[in-house]
């Protein structure tokens, strides 16, 4: 089968899947979202979570909203605290929403999300330091609105940087330094910070994070990793900051995944080939969209991606089906009993989101849709998905 297969298929519960090439069963649990909860049902059934499960394999995360750190601060029982043991801000801490204005920094949200942590107990994963994406156009520009020069954005970029970082110096347990950096072919995108500093911006990100907080875990995170092309040049980025001496702690491969792709054996491959230019996996923005796209949609996670809405292309509105639902597990499964595999390069998982209402694959690549991506519904019940993975991985 087509791994870039984006067209519904129908299947029953009664048959086998075959997804990216890989033929799997379905799990029996037959369960319908749709549903409203019943008064006191439980809201997991591994009484520890998610993140006990596997607190002897990697971290388990989950991204913050925005909303959710502006409003009261959850209970130690609430889903979020009980499931996940590392937080990561969805938007809090990037350039946009840190320091709008030059010299204007605003520690609000991202204040929040370090006292959520500590009262869950969690690691926090300061998401993202430069990114070509969210960041204001000030800082690339003089005050006619020109390029600056190189000199005067590295100083921004180092303000920012030992600003952001030292501030929670001890406090965060890794940083997402540089965003999606890499073209689909492994080269290095264009983009501001490339034409105006040079391809050894990278370096300059990394050196000022290490120089602002030494004991940070420091990563390069990107999506399509699966794709040997690009996974290539993630494997050149850090052999060229090894050679610049500096150290990336791990490499994040965006989960950014569709019940139609990629191929198992493609994130495998991609796992293995950065296990072996010795740096370490996290599995980052982890979901998995039921929905069907547009022919010309480009699978990954480029935000400038915009398609109109049409019915065809959000067919579960009312609630995921029984059939989609087990789908949805058994990929899951799969996927974690990958990781599983390879626990010995993979030192976190992160979902991109709490709960399907949680997801920005709601509003991307078409807004207003209804997908179902995430392990817990639209009410914080576990879906079929999560038992997958707590009861089902050997």
């Amino acid at each position: 089968m087509n791994n870039l297969l984006k067209k519904p298929l129908a299947l029953c519960s009664a048959l086998l899947w075959v997804i990216s090439g890989v033929a799997f069963a379905a799990p029996v649990d037959t369960t319908h979202e749709s549903a409203a909860p019943k008064e006191g049902a439980p809201q997991s059934t591994a009484p520890k979570g998610i993140a006990h499960q596997y607190q002897n394999s990697f971290l388990i995360g989950t991204a913050i909203k925005s909303r959710d750190l502006m409003g009261e601060r959850p209970a130690t029982s609430a889903l979020l605290c009980r499931e996940f043991n590392a937080f990561t801000a969805e938007n809090a801490m990037k350039w946009q929403h840190i320091q709008p204005a030059p010299g204007q920094f605003n520690f609000v949200m991202a204040d929040e999300l370090i006292a959520l942590a500590e009262q869950c107990k969690a690691s926090v994963i300061g998401h993202t330091l430069v990114w070509h994406q969210q960041t204001p156009d000030w800082v690339f520009e003089d005050e006619q609105g020109n390029p600056v020069s190189r000199d005067t954005l590295l100083n921004r970029l180092r303000e920012h940087i030992h600003t952001l970082v030292g501030r929670y110096k001890g406090k965060v347990y890794g940083w997402d330094v540089v965003n999606e950096a890499l073209n689909e072919d492994g080269t290095l995108r264009d983009t501001p910070w490339r034409r105006i500093i040079g391809d050894d911006f990278l370096v300059y990100a990394f050196r000022f994070a290490r120089e602002a907080d030494p004991a940070a875990q420091l990563y390069y995170n990107d999506f399509n990793l699966y794709k040997p092309a690009k996974v290539a040049g993630a494997v050149r980025l850090v052999k060229q900051l090894a050679a610049a001496g500096i150290k990336v702690d791990a490499v994040g491969m965006q989960g950014h995944y569709s019940l139609f792709y990629p191929s198992l054996a493609d994130i495998e491959q991609s796992i293995l080939s950065l296990k072996q230019a010795g740096v370490a996996v996290a599995i980052t923005e982890l979901d998995i969209s039921v929905l069907p796209l547009p022919d010309d949609a480009f699978n990954g996670a480029d935000i400038s991606q915009s398609f109109a809405a049409h019915p065809v292309f959000d067919p579960y509105t009312n609630g995921l089906p029984a059939a989609q639902q087990q789908q949805l597990a058994s990929l899951y499964q799969q996927l974690f009993t990958l990781f599983l595999k390879h626990a010995d390069s993979i030192n976190r998982v992160t979902f991109w989101g709490t709960t399907d209402a949680d997801s920005w694959r709601n509003n991307w690549p078409i807004r207003g849709r209804t997908d179902h991506p995430l392990l817990f519904d639209r009410h914080g019940r576990p879906k079929p998905a999560y038992d997958a993975i707590t009861q089902h991985i050997k």
